[in-house]
């Protein structure tokens, strides 16, 4: 049976990731700092850690069995203002969105090194890619595509597949710390007058940790429904 490690996949898209990877008989191991929506989920696993303990990642995931598939899926969002930014909410979602991801990679790449074989998603987001009113949201997303291509030439040629997804706004709990006059703007801006549901993103994860074709590689896909079409 094959493993996949899920951050964040106790809720919204990383919660419908988890369900879709164990239906495909995967066996999951989800990290997060709660776990009360899959703890009696069948083949899941749940391990209680904070992502922002950089020092630590390495060492769980040296604690796991082999690892086929990491899906860096756990992320953060504030609402402060680009000139008064607290250094403990910045240093708080770098370390959750950009750090752990790029430490995860390091430290599961390793193992499928060995094995030459493995996938890796990202989730990042399309604010990496035009910005976004929480600058350090938009950095660290955009740092995590960037990332995704770096991994992908680093490893690509030892088997192993690092790609990521783009979404636009999604409805799960983020969603709720949007204002509404920038939802209002999305809703205007993509061509079905709707937010993305967390099925639609999880699904082109799945499919990129799963049946995508090996010569994707090093790619992000955008699921933005228009909102940044090229």
């Amino acid at each position: 049976m094959k493993h996949v490690l899920i951050t964040g996949g106790n809720k919204g898209i990383g919660l419908e990731t988890t369900k879709m990877m164990l239906q495909l008989g995967y066996k999951v191991t989800v990290v997060a700092r709660n776990g009360s929506t899959v703890r009696e989920l069948k083949n899941c696993d749940f391990i209680e850690y904070d992502l922002r303990n950089i020092g630590g990642i390495a060492a769980l995931v040296d604690s796991l069995d082999r690892i086929d598939v990491l899906i860096n899926n756990s992320g953060i969002m504030n609402t402060c203002p680009y000139n008064d930014y607290p250094d403990e909410d910045k240093d708080n979602l770098l370390k959750t969105n950009l750090e752990a991801p790029v430490e995860l990679m390091t430290a599961v790449s390793k193992q499928m090194v060995q094995h030459k074989a493995g996938r890796i998603v990202n989730n990042a987001s399309i604010a990496g890619q035009i910005g976004h009113p929480d600058i350090w949201y938009g950095i660290s997303k955009a740092g995590l595509i960037n990332a995704t291509k770096s991994f992908a030439k680093l490893l690509g040629s030892q088997g192993i597949q690092v790609n990521a997804v783009a979404p636009g706004p999604v409805e799960t709990d983020m969603l709720g710390t949007i204002p509404d006059f920038r939802k209002e703007a999305v809703l205007r801006s993509v061509y079905t007058a709707r937010f993305a549901h967390a099925d639609e993103v999880a699904k082109a994860m799945v499919w990129l940790a799963t049946d995508c074709p090996t010569y994707i590689n090093g790619i992000c896909i955008d699921i933005n429904n228009g909102a940044f079409p090229r």
